[in-house]
């Protein structure tokens, strides 16, 4: 169907110091890792102005930031499971936390702190990654425990003005997300399909024709984390197996390989010409980095 695509080598970036890792049974994993104990699980990451790019860890509740140099600073712990990180435009750190919500965390002191909890005073199912629009608008999945057999994960947007609308609830595993370069579709990873489906957005805000746009196959889980490049192309986090670079009409041009473990969760690009992809490889508990040809489109955390 389709020319094979470019392969890319990965180098390791960074990897979590061995005093970060106490390697134990927890209930995230319990439910999450087959019950197996573990001593990192890293996902989000994101990049500040300094280039510093913040990942967080599940299972421990735990936010770091990793210097250009590869440094590792613990900035919180707390009890939460956070899954999901990005950068507003003015310098907060928001969190999508598995077991409470949608939180801000403060950098300076490591406090984390509630922002959205509820849904008409309803727990969310889990929430799991979010993306920023350029007009302020923030974007969240909740995808729970949710797949085929329960198709209820949800897509959100909580709107600068305060007002949170509930887009979609019928995902089978709702998971990373990214907007596409003129902000008219919503690119959604659905883990537990395989797939990467695509939401239009229409003028009044809501979401029509929704489809699948990319159908993976294969792999240990599904995509998880997305990033879009400046051609419109897409970055998708295949977890189980690699990372995958789609043009924008949705075909394969590069195939990123892991040089440590296969559970690629997350992606974001950064370096001094923004075409470097950084990706969080949980099974190692690693950072990878590979250069691509194309630049990653520049996040309104930059700005």
């Amino acid at each position: 169907m389709y020319n094979l695509p470019q392969q890319v080598q990965t180098t390791v970036f960074a990897r979590l110091p061995d005093t970060f890792r106490p390697k134990v049974r927890t209930a995230w994993a319990d439910a999450n890792r087959g019950g197996e104990a573990v001593d990192c699980f890293l996902e989000g990451p994101s990049f500040d102005r300094a280039g510093n790019l913040y990942v967080v860890d599940i299972p421990f509740g735990r936010v770091f930031c990793v210097s250009p140099a590869g440094e590792w600073t613990q900035v919180a712990e707390y009890d939460g499971w956070p899954n999901g990180l990005k950068i507003h435009k003015d310098g907060r750190i928001f969190l999508t936390d598995y077991k409470r919500g949608v939180m801000l965390l403060d950098p300076d002191s490591g406090k984390v702190t509630a922002l959205l909890e509820t849904r008409y005073s309803e727990s969310f199912k889990g929430v799991n990654d979010l993306v920023f629009a350029s007009n302020g608008d923030l974007y969240f999945t909740d995808q729970g425990q949710t797949g085929w057999h329960d198709q209820s994960g949800r897509v959100f947007r909580w709107r600068a003005n305060g007002r949170l609308d509930l887009l979609i609830d019928t995902v089978p595993s709702p998971n990373g997300l990214v907007l596409n370069l003129p902000e008219t579709q919503l690119y959604v990873a659905v883990t537990r399909a395989n797939a990467i489906w695509r939401l239009p957005i229409l003028p009044d805000g809501g979401v029509s024709k929704v489809g699948t746009w990319i159908q993976l196959t294969g792999g240990l889980s599904g995509p998880d984390g997305l990033a879009l490049d400046v051609e419109g192309g897409l970055v998708v986090a295949h977890a189980g197996m690699a990372v995958w670079r789609f043009d924008r009409l949705g075909q394969p041009t590069h195939r990123i390989d892991p040089c440590t473990g296969l559970f690629c969760t997350n992606v974001a690009f950064g370096g001094p010409e923004n075409n470097l992809l950084f990706i969080t490889e949980s099974e190692s508990g690693c950072i990878l980095r590979a250069e691509l040809p194309v630049a990653g489109r520049v996040m309104y955390s930059h700005m």
